[in-house]
């Protein structure tokens, strides 16, 4: 016999918990909630019905995907962003929460009122831009990526956002022109060494050119910098996500190379995760 709601639910976030999923009662139901297009308030007045065979085999096939830790935002496809609705998929990382501290702390340093350019390098889904973008009307922005794959998904949130953007597949600057009132970078920043000790989810399913920061983590960084400066307008903002203990390393190599004001910016859990600073005026 065919399972009611809440038999299905309850199904869900037992196998989702059994195989380890950090949070399967949420999961679960956000499982649901996408299947089925119902929210809590119709779930709890319907919950003994049956919704149907088609429905009950899509809802435990995506159980059974999640319970191999496949990211849940690559079965629904939807990912939440500063207020941004975007699409998602095994070709781009998922967006993170941390990563709104970076455009909180670009968008508090770029003018409401100038016409801005922005450049936004390892621009995967294109989550930064975009929410730059949306934040400030007359600026525009181009997001460069190596990966094509991952350029087509930011293309295509752009197009649903109706955004002021366009998508440039490059190696960092090499097929960058003209200059910017700001770059942005979250660049792969975790060690070689460290991806094999990265939960399922990132490690198993999510791209590894996105993660493999080289060595010591510092490689991208240490490239942006160094050529960033030619791409910034007089007193232009470079601003980096980074891991949580690069924030000391991170800002010396913009010190080094002559920027002025650099900050090391705390995430809401207190853990360094935002470097900013500005090229000097005379350069």
């Amino acid at each position: 016999m065919m399972k009611t709601y809440r038999e299905l639910l309850e199904y869900g976030k037992s196998c989702l918990k059994e195989n380890g999923i950090e949070t399967p009662e949420l999961d679960a139901w956000l499982l649901m909630e996408y299947v089925y297009q119902v929210s809590r308030t119709w779930y709890f007045l319907h919950e003994e019905e049956r919704p149907g065979k088609e429905g009950e085999e899509r809802y435990t096939e995506l159980i059974r995907k999640r319970s191999r830790h496949i990211p849940l935002q690559q079965l629904t496809h939807e990912a939440y962003f500063y207020g941004l609705k975007l699409y998602v998929d095994e070709n781009v990382l998922a967006p993170r929460p941390d990563t709104e501290t970076l455009v909180e702390e670009v968008l508090g340093k770029l003018s409401e009122e100038q016409e801005l350019e922005i450049l936004d390098l390892c621009t995967g889904s294109g989550c930064i831009l975009l929410s730059i973008l949306a934040n400030r009307p007359k600026a525009r922005g181009v997001g460069a990526d190596l990966s094509e794959k991952a350029l087509a998904v930011a293309q295509r949130n752009g197009r649903n956002l109706g955004a002021k953007a366009r998508w440039v597949r490059s190696d960092l600057f090499e097929e960058i022109r003209g200059s910017y009132d700001a770059i942005v970078s979250n660049p792969p920043y975790i060690r070689t060494e460290e991806i094999r000790g990265l939960m399922e989810e990132v490690r198993l399913y999510e791209p590894y050119m996105a993660l493999d920061g080289h060595e010591d983590g510092l490689y991208f960084y240490r490239k942006i910098v160094a050529q960033g400066g030619a791409y910034l307008k007089p007193e232009g903002l470079l601003a980096f996500e980074i891991g949580c203990d690069q924030g000391e390393a991170v800002a010396s190599l913009m010190e080094e190379q002559g920027y002025r004001q650099v900050q090391v910016v705390k995430d809401l859990a207190g853990l360094d995760r935002v470097v900013t600073g500005r090229k000097n005026q005379e350069e």
